[in-house]
């Protein structure tokens, strides 16, 4: 059985992201959590410590007009959460030798929480 209070924390995670609310995304985190995001098998970002990961964030979020992480499945993996997620996203502004202002990105990965001393202290996304 999937424990609540881990659940809600990931609730509470990405309803932060949802809302671009940064500063509650990184309220839910450790100060030494982990961030990976892994695009087709490969590492293409990591983070250590909730600083690096403020600015990522705060990066990732100008890229978008919006976005919606949706949680599909939660299962358990030893100690770790791990949630199937549907991810829908506008981009905000044209990226160069990428997708038009407007372009609407769709897709389904995982992700995996760790926790520690009743906060997220792994991030790791898989798309």
């Amino acid at each position: 059985m999937i424990d609540t209070a881990r659940r809600q924390l990931i609730e509470i995670y990405l309803a932060a992201y949802n809302h671009f609310d940064i500063p509650a995304m990184l309220a839910a985190l450790t100060d030494d959590v982990r961030f990976e995001h892994h695009q087709g098998g490969e590492l293409s970002v990591a983070t250590n410590g909730k600083a690096d990961l403020e600015k990522l964030a705060r990066v990732g979020a100008q890229l978008f007009a919006a976005r919606e992480q949706t949680i599909v499945s939660v299962e358990e993996r030893g100690s770790d959460l791990v949630a199937t997620i549907d991810f829908r996203g506008e981009i905000a502004e044209d990226i160069p030798e990428g997708p038009r202002a407007g372009t609407i990105i769709e897709m389904q990965g995982t992700t995996e929480f760790g926790f520690a001393n009743g906060k997220i202290n792994k991030v790791i996304d898989r798309a």
